[in-house]
């Protein structure tokens, strides 16, 4: 029967895993609901519409993820839908289940994926294209969206990597682009419609209905043509999808105090990667950093008011038992009340364990106000800041308008404060960057240093320079250009190594943490493909490749010799797509996927990297035309509201008044 619990027959698997914990469901919060939940209509069609949903990497990774949590209580909030979580199962599991006969399956019913009506995705990074791939094997979908039937799951995917779905083209149905709240709802009303029509047309029709909201995107609709060369010629309808659009918006959820979620925060039973509850104090940035992907897609900024916010901490709080409450967003520290709401809250929560914490803090929205209200009840732990680029020269290519002073500044009063230890987070090979720039990274960690020392009076001061590789992404003004190659990438980095360890007053002092290049020119890959490259994701799969996001299943050779088999017969090597800089007149394959952002105003922005021209954040400053506003019809939304953070006198005697309100 449709919807039965499997896990009579997974118990027995258990004690043969690693970590079974992770694969019985039950946490705190989650919900079971009725396979039938909607009921019948007069001639027996089924009207409830279920979403299995998943994030494609490990439960410890994956269940602290805000952007599932919040699609699993909205969908489950409604009478007529359910939603179930999933998530990547670890080698051994695969190979049980494999043996056992056994589909991949949900962690809250432990019932088969290929029952549910939708299967949704949410892919925060490309790596976890392989692990979607385990997921269809296992749960009896067919890998390619051509060979599915009417019976089959809708595979939609979202999360940032959907901005560019063409490289899984053929494996998914769908794609949603932006914020997810709205847009489930809207396509659990499409698909309920039909199904309760008693599925007219096939999934064609319901996929056609999707696709012409023009806020769904269905790759299967779309031909791509090629020039001899290889670049692409154009992505236009296909003939026979009438009413399919030209371009695909993005979605962008507005007024977000509408929108508190998630109200129960999900408790793992595991451990997990995160070990708080989060609330998203506000969503987009215009800082304009020209490599960050996440800041351009989520444009424009839409703070939550600090009421909302509170409410939210309250109720979270309340649900879970947390103990440490994370301020997220992009760069948390530029909400406009931002010191009213960390004063607030740490006034609200005085004697209790309760701490808060901001995941990482702009070099110039730092202060030590800030700070003492983020460790007044919780641990000090160390600090965060992303300078990015080592030298002023490409701080500026990359429009992250902060100084070396800035820096120095903020470390001083950090340390003098009674902070021991500073993690620096810096990118490798970004565009115009030299072995000097690189080098500079070094010099600014021993200031670093030096100042901490001078400071604090004591020598026992740490700071860890950690090093990721720049990936160009789509719908960034680097989309057009070329990454730095594997061996280039590896030889600047121990060029930087050596210069840290090489001065013996700090090296001793300065931790260094860097990945080499090979993973990074995967993404890359992944990051700016088309759909040629989803052959070599298939190989790739095919051949073992499974999480490709940790280091100790990554198989660099294996993506480099399924990449070369898979384009012996087309006129595109790995280089063309990763170490190639683009002309302004190519046709990017995610062209016709509108982030909102003007084309034209992404190549001038590119134009002012290359000149070293800095870009002010519009959320203060007059518009620069980046085309979110008017083209999305939304506007940018921050306070301040003047409002302030009643107190709660006795800790939970806000909870009643709080249900009241709900209700």
């Amino acid at each position: 029967m449709p919807g039965e619990s499997l896990f009579n027959a997974l118990e027995p698997l258990l004690e043969r895993v690693n970590k079974p914990i992770q694969y019985v469901g039950g946490e705190l919060n989650s919900t079971v609901k009725d396979w039938n939940v909607g009921g019948h209509g007069p001639g027996g069609e089924e009207l409830t519409t279920r979403w299995a949903l998943m994030y494609p990497d490990a439960y410890e990774v994956g269940v602290p993820n805000q952007g599932v949590m919040i699609l699993y209580e909205v969908l489950n909030e409604r009478p007529d839908a359910l939603a179930e979580r999933t998530y990547a199962v670890w080698p051994d599991m695969e190979a049980q289940l494999r043996e056992a006969g056994l589909p991949q399956f949900t962690v809250d019913g432990h019932r088969s994926v290929r029952d549910f009506d939708l299967f949704g995705l949410s892919f925060s990074t490309e790596l976890g294209y392989t692990n979607m791939l385990t997921a269809l094997d296992l749960a009896g979908i067919p890998l390619h969206a051509v060979d599915r039937d009417v019976d089959d799951p809708i595979v939609i995917a979202g999360g940032h990597a959907a901005f560019n779905p063409e490289p899984i083209a053929s494996f998914i149905d769908a794609a949603i682009v932006g914020d997810g709240e709205q847009a489930v709802l809207t396509v659990t009303d499409i698909v309920g419609e039909w199904k309760a029509q008693g599925r007219p047309g096939g999934r064609r029709e319901v996929l056609l209905r999707l696709a012409r909201t023009g806020g769904v995107y269905v790759p299967a609709f779309y031909d791509v043509s090629y020039l001899p060369d290889g670049r692409i010629q154009r992505v236009a309808p296909s003939s026979d999808a009438s009413g399919v659009p030209w371009r695909v918006s993005k979605h962008t959820v507005m007024d977000l105090d509408a929108w508190p979620y998630p109200k129960k925060p999900l408790v793992p039973l595991a451990e997990s990667v995160h070990e708080r509850m989060s609330v998203e104090i506000f969503r987009g940035c215009t800082r304009g950093c020209r490599f960050c992907q996440a800041g351009m897609i989520t444009r424009p900024v839409r703070e939550r008011s600090i009421t909302g916010i509170g409410e939210m901490v309250e109720r979270g709080l309340a649900a879970t038992g947390f103990e440490e409450v994370g301020l997220l967003s992009l760069s948390s520290a530029d909400h406009s009340e931002i010191a009213d709401l960390t004063k607030g809250l740490a006034d609200r929560y005085e004697g209790t364990q309760t701490g808060l914490s901001l995941p990482s803090t702009r070099v110039d929205a730092f202060n030590i106000d800030l700070a003492n209200e983020l460790t007044r009840n919780g641990r000090r732990s160390g600090l965060t800041f992303a300078p990015e680029g080592g030298s002023e020269r490409i701080r500026k290519v990359i429009n992250k308008m902060v100084s070396e002073e800035d820096l120095i500044k903020t470390v001083a009063a950090a340390y003098g404060a009674g902070w021991r230890q500073v993690k620096l987070y810096f990118m490798c090979g970004l565009p115009t960057e030299t072995d000097e720039d690189v080098l500079q990274i070094a010099e600014l960690a021993k200031r670093v240093i030096e100042t901490g020392r001078q400071v604090s009076g004591r020598r026992d001061i740490r700071c860890t320079v950690s090093i990721g590789g720049f990936v160009p992404k789509p719908h960034t003004p680097f989309q057009w250009a070329s990454q730095l190659g594997v061996e280039e990438t590896d030889a600047r980095l121990a060029k930087l190594r050596d210069a840290i360890r090489a001065d013996k007053r700090y090296g001793s002092s300065i931790g260094f943490r860097y990945h080499d290049g090979q993973p990074g020119i995967v993404e890359g890959l992944l990051s700016r493909g088309d759909r040629r490259v989803g052959k070599v994701i298939e190989a790739v799969w095919r051949d073992g490749g499974r999480f490709d996001g940790w280091s100790e299943h990554f198989s660099y050779e294996r993506w480099m010799r399924c990449a070369d088999e898979a384009f012996a017969d087309v006129p595109v090597d790995l280089a063309w797509y990763t170490t190639r800089e683009r002309g302004e007149s190519e046709v990017l394959p995610w062209d016709h996927l509108d982030s909102g952002l003007d084309k034209d105003w992404l190549w001038e922005d590119w134009q002012d990297a290359l000149d070293e021209t800095e870009v002010d954040d519009c959320r203060w400053t007059p518009c620069f035309d980046c085309g979110v506003c008017p083209q999305m019809g939304t506007e940018i939304e921050i306070g301040p509201t003047g409002k302030t953070l009643l107190p709660l006198t006795v800790l939970g005697s806000g909870r009643q008044d709080l249900l009241e309100h709900q209700h």
